[in-house]
């Protein structure tokens, strides 16, 4: 019997006779705050239940961490889907994107949306939890998993699974149900006793809490404008029979990824199209902001933008707002002693609005750079005066926030928030977030242009979420519009780029639980060439060779 040596937190080691699981460890596994939901394993992220075998260093993670959140919200998922089964076994229960702290769900019989018993399928949600009941991780043969998810009423999961042909495919299992999950789950139920259901639309919200405040909801703040976009996509998807993962790999098999894209890309392009004439139908109009979190295409948006508005007849003027920095001197301080530059403070604000009205009185206004280099403004005798005809277009973090340009008369300003908001599902019950979207993005943007590895990314993206949870989300419900700029081919591409890049993080970084994570999800896709991507489309500022000139 081989022996196995754990290192734990305080650095003591101890060494079983055998192998062992997380739930034999806890002992030695006391959280200060919360409580366990999973345990990191030589920086893999392990289930409570599943066996260790090596020589390993073993840490907890608990229910106040952004791991530990995500297991306790999959785990709910599970037991809303068995309870959703035993109180509809003949109905499809299909998960949405997020609204708020929560998932939006619906259930269909032949396409057709159901109305449900909120409270009949929150009581047998309840029953589940308050027995506490064990959640088993097993594996079954190939054949076992087809029969299983082909008799269940899950046909995007048998799909997916004929499409990765693993000889051994894990399932988990609670009471006499079971479903596949792509990541761990809790192994018991009696932990999740903060939730709600709430209706919502056609179907209903899945809440749960935010990983800031486990114990305790937050109040529901609806955006309407979101969900609409959600809902529009959601429809054009089904529309052509291409909502989850394996239906776009069947396109790949067909041969038909090409049309796709070309179909994909030019309903995008239609978008932008519509956003030109509303603001052309506005007729007040002086400037654009554009507002998204980090890799929602921003940058390549305003570009497309600006053809589109002079295709309409008007001059549009890109200013950036990084050429407004205070500079490091001057930037206020974060909660760990750093320049905050994320902030609406670390922006010189007041000189951003004197040249703003200047410009709308028709004076000619010299516009200032910032050198980030020597941490200093300079001025090159780059000089505007605006025409009649002329739209400024300023994209950045902040510019749906109003203090950012409280000298420019609503009339004049149009507010653009974007989000790549994918409509696709992997199958029934796994959602793609939206930040996976945009971090993958980012990490072969930043392998591709700035020399960073897609450890240095992962290490930095819980800044740029918080930083996108403090200055972006609060607004986006003031934008005029909300586009979209999510392709759903983008990710099949993607893979081809960041699957090297997610292999180089090595164990025994703290960013190799997160790389492994990202690797299990693209193995999920079949790839699509580069060479489909047209030079303007908004992933080619990820990948490079855009038409464009950033």
């Amino acid at each position: 019997m081989r022996q196995v040596t754990i290192t734990f937190p305080d650095n003591t080691t101890k060494t079983f006779d055998s192998t062992v699981t997380g739930v034999e460890l806890l002992p030695w596994l006391k959280a200060d705050d919360g409580f366990v939901v999973a345990i990191r394993v030589n920086n893999e992220l392990y289930s409570l239940t599943r066996t260790i075998d090596v020589r390993s260093t073993v840490e907890p993670v608990t229910n106040r961490t952004t791991e530990g959140s995500n297991v306790y919200r999959r785990t709910l998922c599970f037991v809303l889907a068995a309870a959703a089964r035993k109180l509809y076994p003949e109905l499809r229960l299909l998960v949405g994107h997020s609204l708020g702290y929560g998932y939006y769900y619906t259930l269909e019989s032949s396409g057709n949306k159901i109305s449900i018993d909120r409270e009949a399928l929150e009581a047998g949600m309840r029953s589940l939890i308050n027995d506490d009941l064990p959640i088993e991780t097993r594996y079954l043969s190939y054949e076992e998993a087809l029969e299983l998810f082909r008799d269940s009423n899950q046909p995007e999961t048998y799909r997916l699974l004929t499409q990765i042909s693993r000889p051994r495919i894990m399932v988990n299992t609670l009471g006499g149900y079971s479903d596949l999950y792509f990541q761990p789950l809790l192994n018991r139920t009696g932990h999740l006793n903060v939730f709600d259901l709430i209706h919502y639309g056609e179907g209903f919200l899945l809440r749960f809490p935010p990983t800031a405040h486990p114990d305790k909801l937050t109040v529901f703040e609806d955006v309407p404008q979101l969900f609409a976009v959600y809902s529009e996509y959601k429809r054009w998807g089904k529309l052509l029979g291409v909502s989850s993962v394996g239906q776009i790999n069947d396109l790949v098999s067909q041969r038909k990824a090409k049309d796709f894209v070309e179909i994909t890309e030019t309903l995008q392009n239609k978008k932008i199209a519509e956003i030109a004439d509303r603001i052309a139908e506005r007729g007040t109009v002086k400037v654009v902001l554009i507002a998204g979190p980090s890799s929602s295409g921003k940058t390549t948006t305003s570009k497309k933008l600006s053809m589109q508005l002079r295709v309409l007849g008007y001059e549009p003027l890109l200013i950036s707002l990084d050429d407004y920095y205070q500079g490091r001197d001057n930037t206020p301080l974060d909660e760990n002693g750093q320049p905050d530059f994320e902030c609406l403070e670390a922006l010189d604000v007041k000189l951003l609005n004197e040249i703003l009205v200047s410009l709308f009185k028709g004076d000619e206004v010299d516009l200032p750079s910032f050198d980030f280099k020597t941490q200093s403004r300079k001025y090159g005798g780059r000089k505007l005066r605006m025409k009649e005809r002329t739209i400024l277009i300023l994209e950045g973090i902040h510019g749906l926030n109003d203090r950012l340009t409280p000298l420019v008369p609503p009339e004049y300003k149009y507010k653009i928030y974007l989000s790549a908001l994918t409509q696709l599902n992997l199958d029934d019950h796994n959602r793609i977030p939206t930040s996976d979207n945009r971090l993958i993005r980012r990490i072969v943007r930043d392998a591709q242009f700035r020399g960073k590895g897609a450890a240095g990314t992962i290490a930095m993206w819980a800044s740029v979420q918080r930083g996108e949870r403090n200055h972006i989300f609060p607004f986006q419900g003031k934008a005029d519009v909300m586009f979209n700029t999510a392709l759903d081919y983008e990710l099949s591409v993607l893979k081809v780029y960041a699957e090297p890049l997610l292999r180089a993080v090595h164990p025994t970084e703290a960013e190799y639980s997160e790389a492994s994570r990202l690797l299990v999800f693209l193995n999920d896709f079949s790839p699509i060439p580069s060479s489909y991507v047209p030079g303007q489309s908004i992933l080619r500022e990820f990948i490079g060779d855009s038409d464009f000139k950033y």
